[in-house]
């Protein structure tokens, strides 16, 4: 379906405002975001109603409402159950807006990527040398940051050269959980955990008092008990007490909050409640640089 581009404009107002006020719009207000006049935009959804893109909504609550072949004509998904995908503009979010369509329209450059994101919302703020970030996005998590090269209002769409994109694999952690855990006896000295650790390129291990798991030692905390003239101490001493553990199911994209927010470099990885398993940040660079 062939639109002018006043219907286009229209189309897209009465899209994101609906969205944004999950009601019917006035003419007025779809009028005054795309600064035209409300005679204007009143005789253009005559038009639209013609074409089965409109409806009108009587009363005083009224007025118009998007039709399922309006989203299909500007080629939108039309969804009843949306996940939001923030847009922020000079690390500012954008309200009522979300992301549509993210295309990477450049891949094959050796030094540039560009990309072409579809928005739903308003992006007449957007001014070429902005910076812009989209999402998370809700299954892979992805984000992707660069800066506005040009804006096109008639598709509600901005180009933008990419300058970084990051994204972490939908798998739980247990398929990155090291199952072979190296641990260290809660009476082992200083001496033999920092022999433990060299012996098995690791950077820390559990401390194991019989089959129970009791604290995680590492590399710091072998150094600061050095530096504070315990040298005789027992690795059950000088331990992390506090034992941070995730669900084997957790999302890795959760485990790596968990790491933020504790400021940890380990985590046990629990089976139905048991800790079997231990995942490192060592081990999640690994996955994102393997290839």
């Amino acid at each position: 379906m062939e639109l002018a581009p006043i219907q286009k404009d229209i189309l897209i107002a009465l899209i994101n405002l609906q969205r944004e006020k999950d009601r019917a719009v006035k003419g007025e207000e779809i009028a005054e975001l795309i600064n035209r006049n409300p005679g204007t935009v009143r005789n253009q959804m005559q038009s639209l109603k013609v074409l089965g893109l409109v409806e009108g909504v009587p009363g005083p609550k009224g007025g118009y409402k998007a039709t399922g072949v309006a989203y299909e004509a500007l080629s939108i998904t039309a969804m009843e159950h949306e996940a939001q995908v923030p847009i922020f503009r000079n690390d500012i979010v954008v309200d009522g807006a979300t992301v549509a369509e993210i295309s990477f329209t450049t891949v094959r450059h050796p030094d540039l990527c560009h990309g072409i994101i579809k928005v739903l919302g308003n992006i007449k703020s957007f001014e070429q040398g902005d910076k812009v970030q989209m999402g998370p996005t809700p299954v892979n998590k992805l984000v992707v940051r660069g800066e506005v090269v040009g804006r096109d209002d008639t598709h509600n769409t901005l180009v933008f050269t990419i300058n970084e994109m990051i994204s972490l694999p939908k798998k739980p952690v247990k398929n990155y959980a090291r199952m072979n855990i190296i641990s260290i006896n809660a009476n082992a000295s200083i001496q033999e955990t920092a022999r433990l650790l060299v012996e098995n390129g690791i950077h820390g291990a559990p401390v194991r008092d019989g089959e129970e798991i009791i604290g995680i030692v590492t590399f710091t905390d072998i150094g600061d008990a050095v530096a504070s003239g315990k040298m005789t101490a027992r690795v059950k001493e000088i331990m992390t007490k506090e034992l941070i553990t995730v669900d084997a199911e957790t999302s890795l994209y959760d485990a790596v909050k968990v790491f933020d927010r504790h400021n940890i470099g380990f985590l046990l990885v629990a089976f139905e409640g048991v800790p079997k398993g231990i995942l490192s940040k060592k081990d999640i660079f690994h996955e994102l640089t393997v290839y």
